[in-house]
């Protein structure tokens, strides 16, 4: 079906050095999207952009700081000078390398957690949200993460962050739906990445993981990067505000 195809489409796509990132961009040129690529790793960026480059699309390589709202505001300048626009905005970079007890958290732990799962999004969105409302289009896809859906034992601080930002995905997409700008969360589960090594530390650690993942295993970078294609097309035109799960029937376990 033509609604699936982003012919004509620009995105920007952070955290696209690696992992999830780097699958979500190369999809999209796939599919027919120029990509401006931003992460902080410049040899692996440009390995993302040669993979777009290699299927005849754009690559825009970025280096930059989410956390650091200058360098924000002016890699999407950037950006946008060399692709026209932004018509889809990716805030997937993120993650946690750390578990443990809130009680003995550092709270400098939970800040760095913070910046870089929910303050990156704020920071990006408001970069590149003044030219989508121009246009009065656009669509804004947030990777969140099933630990934002329930509790996250030892991990409290990437849980809450995740699910802060559902609730900022919810209110922007009411904000914005006047303007026909579409805001959605992507929630990955347990996904096979280097950002999930520290889950894999013992086979014992790794067999208690997957036993609460009905699919009985991980995800890949592919099987999140296809539904980031669905809510960056037209074939979810109408979809706005919602949360869009993906973790092998882990959300549904009691």
């Amino acid at each position: 079906m033509s609604g699936f195809g982003l012919e004509g489409k620009v995105a920007l796509v952070t955290g696209a050095s690696r992992g999830i990132g780097r699958a979500i961009a190369v999809a999209y040129a796939e599919a027919g999207a120029d990509v401006a690529v931003l992460a902080r790793d410049a040899t692996k960026l440009g390995e993302t952009a040669a993979a777009i480059e290699a299927v005849g699309r754009r690559a825009v390589p970025l280096v930059c700081d989410v956390t650091d709202v200058e360098v924000v505001q002016a890699s999407v300048l950037a950006a946008t000078e060399e692709l026209g626009r932004i018509d889809v905005l990716v805030n997937n970079a993120g993650g946690n390398s750390f578990s443990t007890p809130l009680a003995t958290m550092r709270f400098s732990g939970w800040e760095k957690t913070f910046r870089l799962n929910l303050d990156s999004v704020v920071h990006l969105c408001q970069a590149v949200l003044p030219q989508m409302l121009e246009r009065q289009s656009g669509s804004i896809i947030n990777v969140s993460s099933v630990a934002g859906l329930r509790g996250a034992p030892l991990m409290s601080h990437y849980g809450a962050a995740k699910a802060a930002l559902i609730s900022l995905t919810q209110s922007l997409s009411v904000e914005t739906a006047w303007a026909g700008i579409r805001v959605n969360a992507l929630l990955p589960g347990w996904i096979d990445t280097d950002l999930t090594d520290f889950l894999r530390e013992t086979d014992a650690s790794e067999k208690a993981l997957l036993a609460r993942v009905p699919m009985g295993r991980w995800g890949t970078a592919p099987e999140i990067a296809e539904p980031a294609v669905f809510l960056a097309s037209d074939a979810s035109s109408f979809m706005t505000g919602q949360v869009l799960v993906v973790d092998g029937g882990l959300s549904a376990m009691p």
